[in-house]
């Protein structure tokens, strides 16, 4: 009877399970979902990131002692959309009764077309666009991905994983509520960005991605198209040329310095720099930063 009181005085109170003895082991592929996992599981989970600061998915090879981490894992979580080539091979060390987690799975997933020029070794390609997590709108899905993979692994944790979930999609909101206040009115809303990861930021909040390279760092742009981002930039005023972080900026500070505008920097949080880690960065502020340098280079009041 005693016992039936306490737990009704729990539930009454909202209280929620207390955190487990051994903590729910989570893998995640690279740092956004690394940051949404952290965020729901709270103290109930251990959260190891693969791809080290400082890499881009794009580049990264798992390393065996990774692999022995993966192992041990109760959940896995990656993004999908072709983001992650290595995937597969690391799925085939997680034990039988892991629960995986495509973060990506059920969004409304985009094209992303080469047909532009951006390599001429390649010539046209259509690729699905993974860089999802630029949206805030869409980022809240892919949290809600995360806390039902978190909710499957350790259900006595279902109510604490769920009020987190709410917690992080009222930020991710507000943030959205901010991108659309600031970028509505702008004298430019052509962007020029070194790779192709900002497509989806770019259709949320009606603004036009020109890419010098493509969906990866490593695509070389033609002379042609080098030339076309040269006239679409002057005839649309474009008043800001933007570099990204983890990537080389040789050929969009050509571009800068050719149309005599200034070289802004984004981030598409695909890795932060260990800089950035010991300075105390986060999804949140990284994405804050970028909302300032689009302001800025397009115009906006």
């Amino acid at each position: 009877m005693r016992c039936t009181a306490l737990l009704l005085v729990a539930l009454l109170a909202g209280c929620a399970a207390p955190p487990p003895a051994t903590k729910l082991s989570v893998v995640v592929s690279f740092y956004p979902l690394y940051a949404f996992a952290k965020e729901v599981g709270g103290d109930r989970v251990d959260v190891r990131q693969l791809v080290p600061p400082g890499t881009s998915p794009h580049d990264y090879e798992p390393k065996p002692s990774e692999a022995a981490a993966v192992r041990n894992a109760r959940v896995f979580v990656y993004n999908g959309a072709g983001l992650e080539p290595w995937v597969p091979r690391l799925e085939a060390e997680l034990p039988a009764d892991a629960v995986r987690v495509e973060a990506t799975r059920g969004l409304p997933l985009v094209e992303w077309s080469s047909e532009h020029g951006h390599s001429e070794d390649h010539g046209h390609q259509e690729r699905v666009d993974p860089h999802v997590w630029l949206d805030p709108v869409l980022a809240q899905r892919m949290v809600e991905n995360v806390a039902e993979g978190l909710v499957q692994a350790d259900p006595q944790g279902a109510a604490a994983y769920r009020e987190r979930e709410q917690g992080l999609r009222r930020r991710l909101q507000a943030l959205h509520t901010r991108y659309a206040q600031t970028l509505k009115r702008c004298r430019s809303r052509v962007l020029i960005t070194s790779h192709a990861a900002f497509g989806y930021l770019a259709r949320r909040y009606g603004l036009r991605l020109e890419s010098v390279a493509g969906l990866t760092h490593e695509a070389e742009p033609s002379p042609r198209r080098l030339r076309e981002l040269v006239g679409l930039a002057r005839r649309e005023g474009v008043r800001a040329v933007y570099a990204e972080t983890l990537a080389g900026a040789r050929v969009v500070e050509t571009l800068a310095q050719e149309l005599g505008a200034p070289l802004l920097v984004l981030d598409p949080l695909e890795g932060l720099s260990e800089s950035d880690v010991q300075q105390g960065k986060n999804y949140f502020s990284v994405m804050e930063d970028n909302l300032q340098q689009l302001a800025a280079g397009l115009g906006c009041r």
